[in-house]
């Protein structure tokens, strides 16, 4: 056949736009459907039209040409007629058409005038298929075996190419209404068609009826773009391989990178060609930054001609735009920066807490990761457990900066006009304030303290050693990855250098960078550490206590999980699996699956190695899905409401927390 017609990206030199590929939806606003490939309920937004509405409705049909509906489609011409089309004129474009099967009416199909009708509901009640006004009706025609309507989204997929049918993800299909679909849709529609499985429960019914069918994994897998944070930027666009070996990188850079790097300083707007997780550090900092954030295949190639230039950068729901400007005069325009205020911290509590019977007012002197765990540690037994740990206070960490003159060096650095000025001077004069930190001697009492602490509450096992400073875990600054953890510690040594490393990394050149950027005194911050005993994790990873791509969509939990230690999760630098569960359908959809062939495991003799991983590269079911997602919902009702970005790790049947913040939602 002869493809349908889809709009091309404008192809002027100083523009290029791209757009993501689209996955129908039939009853919500594009943006969020084309990067989740969800299909929500026809109902889950919706009311049943007054009998007024639907006199209107009525009136607004008999306007239209063409009729109300079709019993077969014959042609390309008569799909067209139907269908509705979602973000015209962009390779976003996808025509799709609703269809209703009537069981009681010798499986009967409607192809609707979808434009026409917002829903099938609407079709079905003016029909008079869908007796009654009540809800529990409506909800039968998704959930009962024995339904007499079945409600179905026909659509063209530019990116196959070919047509697909599907179901919204909570519909309790059965292998014999699904086997009934293909055979009336095969029966009455002129071109080959595709079962699209839009949940494990679906992928599984139709293996049950011996149904081929296409994967939202595998239609997501052709995706050229994904908006991680939408917004616009102007900036000095710049491709750069590797950010560890560009020292110079300014905030007024826009950058382009081969793969999502572990750590950034601030940047003006960032690019990557390699997909990554929606979860890793540098993504959380992005949208902490209000920076636009994209995910564009094969970027490199597509932006070479600007590398250097002055651009404008835009990312939203449906594509991206760069346009070339001329070098903006910053000196007349000097940029100030709004002073971010930090938690006062309490110096008065010197001695180390325990995380059992901390609660989250002990932010005040531990921080709020610390305080976070120490509070959930009590709360969430029996669905989920705290691994146990002990907090070195701000208390410590600021007599050991005192003892060593560090404020006065910090301010001194300050008053010079190349650290001002200079970010390589920058770099070089805190990694230098670093190795002074690491190789100075602690109060012996104190380390005696970590010692004796980690011998009698943790038995000396390893333990992780992790920042839980007052400038990271805020609701508009999540400080995600600027700071130090040192993993699995085992010896009592190693323990002493892990907790100055952690300290140290207060003067981590991004994080100083970061606070920087965001108004942040530099002599406000201090340093609690967390140890904590280590968890030999099977998988782990981190969640999202709502739909990150549709903030309206509050009973939706977003998982990214891998095989063993997560700090491959959060780094961020191959796909994690990436899973997404409504409470509301049960329903599981698979984004992605875990591009990893390699996981962290903590080594007997201290740190961590890497391994091969065998079998499936499947890391969650659906069980354990569900399980995750009950224990977010606890986390979040227990932190205030407000929604939650969570680090997790499952060893066997236990669900262990390892850290719960604020989620912070940058999007502009």
């Amino acid at each position: 056949m002869r493809p349908l017609p889809a709009s091309r990206g404008l192809t002027r030199p100083s523009l290029i736009v791209l757009t993501a590929l689209g996955l129908l939806t039939a009853s919500i606003a594009p943006a969020a459907q084309a990067q989740t490939a969800r299909k929500p309920s026809p109902y889950e937004n919706q009311r049943p039209l007054r009998p007024d509405e639907r006199e209107a409705r009525q009136a607004e049909n008999a306007k239209h040409a063409g009729p109300a509906f079709l019993g077969q489609i014959t042609s390309q011409a008569e799909f067209q007629q139907l269908a509705r089309v979602y973000n015209a004129g962009t390779p976003l474009e996808i025509p799709h058409v609703l269809f209703v099967i009537d069981r009681q009416r010798g499986d009967r199909i409607y192809y609707i005038d979808t434009p026409r009708y917002t829903l099938h509901e609407n079709f079905a009640r003016e029909r008079r298929l869908l007796p009654g006004q009540d809800k529990d009706t409506l909800i039968a025609q998704y959930k009962d075996p024995n339904r007499r309507l079945l409600f179905g989204t026909l659509s063209w997929q530019r990116d196959l190419p070919g047509y697909t049918y599907e179901f919204w993800e909570g519909d309790r299909l059965t292998p014999e209404l699904l086997a009934l679909t293909g055979e009336r849709l095969r029966a009455t529609f002129y071109e080959p068609l595709r079962f699209k499985a839009n949940s494990t429960m679906h992928e599984q019914t139709a293996q049950g009826a011996g149904v081929e069918y296409v994967t939202q994994e595998a239609l997501l897998r052709e995706q050229t773009f994904l908006p991680l944070n939408t917004g616009r930027a102007q900036g000095r666009m710049r491709i750069v391989a590797s950010v560890e070996d560009t020292p110079d990188l300014a905030p007024t850079d826009i950058v382009v990178l081969d793969e999502v790097p572990v750590a950034l300083p601030p940047v003006a707007g960032l690019v990557t060609q390699r997909p990554s997780t929606l979860l890793s550090h540098v993504n959380l900092l992005a949208k902490g930054w209000r920076i636009p954030n994209a995910y564009v295949r094969d970027a490199v190639a597509a932006l070479r001609e600007h590398d250097g230039q002055w651009v404008e950068l835009t990312v939203t729901s449906n594509g991206y735009q760069v346009q070339r400007i001329a070098k903006p005069d910053v000196s007349a325009t000097p940029v100030k920066t709004a002073a971010l205020p930090l938690p006062k911290p309490d110096l008065s509590v010197k001695a180390i807490k325990p995380l059992t019977g901390m609660s989250t007012r002990d932010s005040r002197h531990c921080g709020v990761k610390a305080a976070n765990l120490g509070a959930l540690k009590s709360a969430l037994p029996p669905l989920a457990s705290v691994p146990d740990g002990f907090c070195i206070p701000f208390a410590q960490y600021a007599a050991f900066m005192a003892q060593l003159h560090v404020p006065e060096r910090i301010a001194a650095l300050e008053q010079r006009p190349d650290f001002a000025s200079d970010a390589t001077v920058r770099r070089a004069e805190l990694a230098a304030l670093r190795q002074d930190i690491v190789q100075a001697k602690p109060d012996p009492a104190l380390a005696a303290a970590w010692h004796d602490s980690w011998q009698k509450q943790l038995q000396g096992r390893g333990v992780f050693v992790r920042s839980s400073s007052n400038s990271e875990d805020l609701p508009g600054f999540s400080g995600a990855g600027l700071y130090t953890t040192v993993p699995n510690v085992t010896q009592a040594d190693a323990l002493t250098q892990a907790v100055k490393t952690v300290w140290a990394s207060v003067y981590n050149f991004e994080a100083y960078e970061a606070r920087r950027a965001a108004g942040i005194g530099q002599d406000g911050v201090v340093m609690a550490v967390l140890v904590q005993q280590a968890a030999a994790s099977d998988s782990s990873g981190v969640m999202i206590t709502r739909d990150p791509f549709d903030a309206s969509r509050r009973y939706v939990t977003y998982i990214s999980a891998k095989r063993g230690l997560g700090i491959k999760v959060v780094e961020g630098k191959r796909q994690a699996e990436q899973i997404m569960y409504s409470s509301w359908s049960k329903a599981v959809q698979v984004l992605s699956r875990s591009a990893e062939d390699t996981q962290l495991v903590a080594d007997a003799a201290g740190g961590v190695r890497e391994v091969p991983i065998e079998g499936s590269r499947q890391v969650l079911n659906d069980a354990l899905v569900a399980r995750l997602a009950t224990v977010g919902s606890q986390i979040k009702l227990r932190l205030g409401n407000a929604d939650q970005d969570i680090e997790w790790a499952v060893q066997g049947d236990k669900i262990l927390i390892l850290q719960a913040r604020p989620y912070v939602d940058g999007s502009r």
